[in-house]
């Protein structure tokens, strides 16, 4: 049987598919940015727009960090506002910090009345925003054992109060929590006398490695403590080499991973805006930076 030339040519165009490159899907993960960090250029104004930006980078949530307790507004807002301005930008509510710290009457006598009256208003705003979680972020270094074991027992009634209204509550380290109160080491001493139950730990990585203290031996030591983790370095998240982020995200697991946040506390760049787009680059294409650690 003679075939034509025309039907050859309409075989061929069955039989043959398309070479032409195809364009690579945008690669997406949860990854929430800390507000904190584009404190030079974010205001009250402007912060729904500048989210608008970083969110177009492949950031996904935000962690707040600008509550005014005394009117019970976040970014100078009612947090129902605060909440719709976010979402418009494209981005979640996750998480805010807060601090409360206890004066030296309330550590001397342990009546922790106005402190947790205090907290009381501050959860009941969060939870309007639609915080999942609150963290706290600094209470000093202390001087003693009594002292810290007040503001662990501070915390853990802080952590039920959040628990009862569905929120998580966690601590967020620096680099003192790795120094000792007398014989004990600061940051162990908190893991050990805080409720797994109410407080977790949001490890801030930067700061325990300049604590001379290594992530995953933590992990290792303290499984599933750690919720959520401050993806930080020396400027831009990576730059510096001297955090092993593959290590601590191939432990994410045993961390007890289900969040992350990024903070950029300082720049190699005048217009901040690279430092954010660089940071983000480096943990989306990074492969042991998995897509999602929500459970």
């Amino acid at each position: 049987m003679k075939i034509g030339i025309l039907s050859l040519a309409l075989l061929a165009m069955v039989a043959i598919p398309s070479c032409a490159p195809k364009e690579a899907a945008p690669v997406k993960k949860d990854m929430c940015v800390q507000m904190y960090s584009a404190r030079s250029i974010l205001n009250h104004d402007n912060y729904a727009d500048i989210l608008k930006e970083i969110a177009a980078m492949g950031y996904t949530a935000v962690e707040a960090a600008s509550y005014d307790g005394d009117n019970g507004l976040i970014y100078g807002d009612t947090p129902e506002v605060f909440k719709q301005k976010v979402e418009a930008a494209g981005m979640k509510v996750l998480s805010a910090h807060v601090s409360r710290g206890l004066s030296r009457e309330e550590l001397d006598s342990g009546d922790l009345t106005a402190a947790l009256a205090w907290w009381d208003k501050c959860i009941e705003v969060h939870k309007k925003a639609g915080m999942e979680y609150i963290v706290t972020p600094w209470i000093g270094l202390q001087e003693t054992l009594k002292d810290l074991q007040v503001y662990c027992d501070y915390l853990n009634e802080v952590g039920r109060r959040c628990k009862a209204a569905g929120i998580k509550y966690g601590y967020h380290n620096h680099a003192y929590e790795f120094e000792k109160v007398e014989d004990q080491v600061m940051y162990d001493y908190m893991l050990q006398h805080t409720d797994p139950e109410l407080v977790f730990f949001q490890m801030d990585v930067y700061w325990a490695v300049i604590g001379k203290a290594s992530p995953v031996d933590y992990f290792k030591r303290y499984p599933g403590r750690f919720k959520m983790l401050h993806i930080k370095d020396e400027w831009e998240v990576g730059q510096s080499g001297m955090v092993g982020f593959d290590a601590i995200f191939k432990n994410a697991e045993l961390a007890g991973l289900e969040n992350f946040v990024v903070e950029i506390e300082r720049y190699s760049y005048e217009d901040i805006r690279k430092s954010f787009v660089e940071s983000a680059d480096y943990l989306l294409n990074a492969p042991f930076v998995k897509a999602t650690y929500v459970k």
